[in-house]
Formats: structure tokens, C-alpha cells, sequence
């Protein structure tokens, strides 16, 4: 793995979540509101608060302080790994997103389960029939899935599964029963995005040249598409998993709201609803975390998934120092002064690999 590339990548991470605290801060604090008022349950007869009171809670927050100020003292407290203190609780909050975190990875994860299976299976079969009609029913459904709100899908869920068909419970997270309904309301969304970019992928790997190649060699269809179009159009869909993940937790506010379930979401809108600065803020952070994660793990899969990304960088790290133009530059230049001769043969991916006929060695 290329060092260089590593740091590179979580430089650029450490900088979009500071931005996100920046950001997150600077527009929490100008929202119109007292935090302290609020907690002190007194936002519609403020007059009726201990000015006393009020002015040590200021004091205990830093929010006496000029704003400028308090941006330093939480940056400090950032870097030291400290969330501060939830205005609302009196906790910490790492520990509040942790005791709520449980609910919503397992949500979101579940969710994310059923959005994969039924976004591939849409998108394999819209690919392999030859009727033109189910092509084009299945190519739609994936719209559909997106334009319909999150909210509505559940409460019609709840209306017909657990009102009128009482197969699972309308509230709750005590039982798995209970994770179902909400799990199937954010996968509908997930899993339609899912579909819509690994059906268009399928489409552009199905025209390549290694289909015809494949196909002259007896591949059925099915299984030139489940192991040499498949692995070729996951590539541009394993992009999309940092932003399904942060989808998942954003839809997962509204769904854990509609189904009253214990989560990160129903955290954050209370803590919004609350003005609950530093929990907001560490929600945020945490949010912008996991992003940064996902996608660095994306990163470093899709050399995996590709071996010509693979031969890239083992380029890039044999140079010592020169370029990568400067690398190809040599190479092309061996290969044309070999007096050896070649044969190519077409990869799946699309590029052409030569051996030589004496060494057998692939370039």
C-alpha cells in the first residue's frame, strides 16, 4: 500500500471533519434560542428563571465567553477527545451517542442488508431478461423507491403490518419484532439507489469487449454475469457506501421518530429540538467520522476489486521517486525494443495483457 496515498487520504479526512465542527458550531450558536433557558424548561416565561441560576450555567458551559473564544475552548476539548457535556443530561457526550449508537447501527445495518440483496437482485434481473417490459418495470421501481418520503412509507407500514395485519409491533425496540417495520422503511430508499447505479453499470460492462469473447467461449448468460460483469460494474456502486451509510443514519432521525424507537436519530431531534449544543455537535462529528471511514475504506477496497488500480500504484511505488509517465514511458520503450514476440489477450476489464512467448511473464 502506498504510504504516501494513506496520508494523503486521512489528511483529507481530519480536514472535512474540522470543518464539520466549524461549521456545526458557528450555525448552532447564531440559531435564535437560549440553550440555558431551554433547559431550564423556561423558553416561553424566561423572566420567571434565577438570574442567579442562569448566569452559573452560562459560566459552566462557556457561554459567558465571547463566541470566538468558545470555538477555541471546544476545539481544545476536541483535540483532547472531549465531547463536553450535554446541556440538557448533564453527561457526557460520548457517553450519550454510545448508549444510543447499539439501536441505530443495528437499524441501519439491517436496512442496509436488505437494500443490497433487493437493489442486486432488481438490477441482475433487469439485466438478464429479454422481455422488454419487465426490463423496463424493474429499470423504473428504482425512481419510484427515491421520490417516495421516508415518513409516509412508514406509517402506511405501520398502518397495514401493525394495525389492520398486527404481524409486528407499531413501537419498541425490546423485541427483534420490532426492528423490522423501521429496517424495511429505510431499506426501500437505499435499496433503490442501490439498483439504479448497478443496473446502469451492468448496462455499460454488458456492451464491453470481453462479453463477446466471453460468450464465443460458452458462457451462458448468467454466468458471464455473475462472474465477469458483476465484479466489473460493483466498482462504480462501491462508491455510493459512504453515502448510503450516511443515508442510513440521517433517514434513520425520521424512521426512529415514526416508529418511537430509542436510537442516534430520536437523540439528535431532541437535542436539536433542546438547542443541546455539544450533543449536536457530536452527533455531527460522529456522523462526519463515519463518512470519512466508509469512504477510506472504499478507497483502499477498490484496488481489490481492480488489478489494474493494483498495477498502478505498484508502479508508482517501483519508480523511486520519478513519475508515473516516466515509468510507462520506460516500459513502452522496453517493449518496443523486445525483439521477442507476443501474444494479447483481452481481460475482463477491458485492458490487454501481453506474455511473452519465451519468459511467460505478463506485463
Amino acid at each position: 500500500m502506498n504510504l504516501r496515498y494513506l496520508a494523503s487520504r486521512l489528511a483529507q479526512g481530519l480536514l472535512v471533519l474540522w470543518i464539520a465542527f466549524t461549521l456545526s458550531f458557528f450555525l448552532l450558536y447564531w440559531l435564535p434560542g437560549d440553550p440555558v433557558i431551554t433547559m431550564l424548561g423556561a423558553a416561553g416565561e424566561p423572566q420567571n428563571v434565577d438570574p442567579a441560576e442562569v448566569a452559573r450555567l452560562r459560566a459552566e458551559f462557556h457561554l459567558d465567553r465571547p463566541l470566538i473564544v468558545q470555538y477555541l475552548i471546544a476545539l481544545g476539548a476536541l483535540l483532547r477527545f472531549d465531547l463536553g457535556t450535554s446541556i440538557q443530561a448533564g453527561t457526557p457526550v460520548t457517553e450519550a451517542i454510545a448508549a444510543a449508537l447499539p439501536s441505530t447501527l443495528a437499524l441501519a445495518a439491517l436496512a442496509l442488508g436488505m437494500a443490497l440483496i433487493v437493489g442486486t437482485v432488481i438490477a441482475v434481473t433487469a439485466t438478464l431478461t429479454r422481455r422488454p417490459w419487465l426490463r423496463d418495470t424493474l429499470a423504473a421501481l428504482p425512481g419510484l423507491g427515491v421520490a417516495l418520503p421516508t415518513f409516509w412509507v412508514g406509517l402506511m407500514l405501520l398502518q397495514v403490518f401493525s394495525f389492520r395485519i398486527p404481524l409486528f409491533p407499531a413501537v419498541g425496540t425490546g423485541t427483534p419484532a420490532a426492528i423490522v417495520l423501521p429496517a424495511v422503511t429505510l431499506s426501500i430508499p437505499l435499496s433503490a439507489i442501490i439498483a439504479q447505479v448497478l443496473f446502469r453499470s451492468l448496462q455499460n460492462a454488458w456492451i464491453q469487449p470481453f462479453v463477446t469473447t466471453f460468450t464465443a467461449s460458452g458462457y451462458t448468460r448468467l454466468r458471464l454475469l455473475l462472474r465477469q460483469a458483476l465484479p466489473v460494474a460493483l466498482l462504480p456502486a462501491l462508491t455510493m457506501g459512504g453515502v448510503l451509510f450516511g443515508q442510513a443514519l440521517a433517514g434513520s432521525v425520521v424512521v426512529e421518530n415514526v416508529f418511537s424507537r430509542q436510537g442516534l436519530g430520536r437523540l439528535a431531534q431532541t437535542a436539536v429540538t433542546g438547542q443541546d449544543i455539544p450533543l449536536v455537535q457530536g452527533i455531527v462529528l460522529f456522523a462526519a467520522a463515519v463518512f470519512v471511514l466508509v469512504n477510506l475504506i472504499t478507497d483502499l477496497t477498490y484496488p481489490l476489486l481492480d488489478p489494474r488500480l493494483r498495477a498502478a500504484r505498484r508502479k508508482v511505488e517501483s519508480t523511486d521517486g520519478n513519475t508515473l509517465a516516466e515509468a510507462v514511458g520506460r516500459e513502452d520503450g522496453a517493449a518496443v525494443a523486445s525483439p521477442a514476440p507476443s501474444t494479447a489477450a483481452t481481460t475482463p476489464g477491458g485492458s490487454a495483457a501481453t506474455e511473452t512467448e519465451t519468459g511467460g511473464v505478463r506485463a
